[in-house]
């Protein structure tokens, strides 16, 4: 080593400084809770508690029903609607500290449209979102929103649906950039198209060129502490929920998916690192007819996927890569017809392999993982393997599924 030329010893230092980096675990992000399985105990303490409760108050035949969430905000002793704010005490698991707009004013949305996304009319649901501070935003009647640009939705907001039939539907979608602490609250939100190339309001002070959008139905870019709540969602030209940029903090809870193909990608990207730091919550969602694949799809952080309901898919349920964990715990699967969506099949992998689940786990797949970051330092594999269902955490690594 005495005679190398500089240019090797700066090549073998950087290459020991990208050995010691892979090995390494990434710094969690600042607001990524430090122990996830602390939380998933904590989801678990809460539902155990709602089914004690309703069976103490006679089977379900009142008003607790064995979700922790509902009876929360629906059995509280008061009339839900004299007391709406009190459904930001009510999240669990990893969106479970969004406050929405609680302590801040009511703010009635009686206007439909959607003229002028620059300047807002008051009464419109985008001259609420992008209002400064907590602000809790509710419905005068039944309304069909067309956005003719995306709805920027500001921090500490809630938009709260409950009591009226609304739909944003039709044109652009809700989109939570650089944001944190929304609620995004019984909500319809459908047949989402792509919008951009166009100035938009992203608060009373600011508004930006927009570039084209994907089309998503709720899109989260780099936004954290978001809880979305009893939304129906369908037929968005991209994802229905999308979260990506280092997103986290969420928990989608109680909504009805369907008619879609992407249905919800959690991760931007197997090479962005910073998803390192996503956590997410799935739970009690009823993912229906007519879905093809991402229920969801994950990178890189960690994801608790429990008690759903999974009525058939096209390719997939659950998928990940660039070894996230997922903890996939308590879902009901119906599985299609067609033999080749029930299995994994032959894929030929890159290096850092591991599970990618075709709606089940394995008890095989923890094995592959650790026989995969064997064969890493090697070039390629082809695996062939049959999952069977098991529920608890199982650490994916670099399959290749979009």
């Amino acid at each position: 080593m005495a005679g190398a030329p500089k240019s090797t010893l700066i090549i073998l230092l950087l290459s020991l400084m990208l050995l010691g980096a892979a090995a390494s675990p990434l710094p969690l992000l600042n607001s990524s809770l430090p122990d996830p399985a602390a939380v998933v105990a904590d989801f678990h303490s809460k539902v155990t508690t709602s089914r004690r409760r309703m069976q103490e108050t006679g089977g379900g035949g009142g008003c607790m029903t064995g979700n922790p969430i509902d009876d929360c905000w629906r059995c509280a002793g008061t009339d839900w609607w004299k007391d709406r704010q009190r459904l930001a005490d009510c999240g669990i698991g990893f969106g479970r500290n969004a406050l929405g707009g609680k302590g801040g004013p009511f703010y009635v949305v009686t206007d439909s449209s959607d003229r002028d996304p620059v300047n807002p009319a008051p009464g419109t649901l985008r001259h609420a979102a992008i209002q400064e501070g907590p602000l809790w935003i509710v419905f005068a009647a039944d309304m069909t929103i067309r956005l003719n640009e995306e709805l920027l939705v500001n921090s500490y907001k809630t938009i709260d649906g409950r009591g009226a039939n609304v739909h944003v539907a039709g044109g652009a979608c809700i989109t939570l950039q650089y944001v944190a602490n929304v609620i995004i609250h019984n909500l319809h939100v459908h047949d989402c198209v792509p919008a951009g190339n166009a100035n938009v309001r992203s608060s009373p002070t600011h508004y930006g060129w927009r570039t084209r959008s994907d089309g998503d139905g709720i899109s989260l870019f780099s936004a954290r502490d978001v809880w979305v709540d009893h939304c129906a969602l369908s037929r968005c030209a991209d994802g229905l929920v999308d979260a990506i940029m280092g997103s986290t903090g969420i928990t989608v809870s109680n909504s009805y998916f369907s008619h879609h193909d992407e249905v919800m990608l959690l991760g931007h990207s197997d090479g962005y690192l910073p998803d390192s730091g996503m956590q997410v919550t799935i739970a009690f969602n009823h993912f229906g007819v007519q879905l093809v694949q991402r229920m969801p799809r994950c990178r890189r952080g960690y994801f608790h996927i429990v008690n759903n309901d999974y009525t058939a898919w096209e390719m997939y349920a659950i998928g990940g890569s660039a070894s996230p964990t997922i903890n996939s715990q308590g879902n009901r699967y119906i599985a299609p017809a067609n033999p080749n969506a029930k299995e994994v099949r032959a894929f030929l992998l890159p290096c850092r392999l591991g599970l990618f689940a075709h709606g089940f786990g394995s008890r095989f797949a923890l094995f592959l993982s650790l026989l995969a970051e064997f064969f890493c330092f090697h070039r390629l594999l082809w695996i062939f393997a049959l999952f069977w269902a098991v529920d608890g955490p199982v650490p994916c690594g670099g399959c290749q599924r979009s």
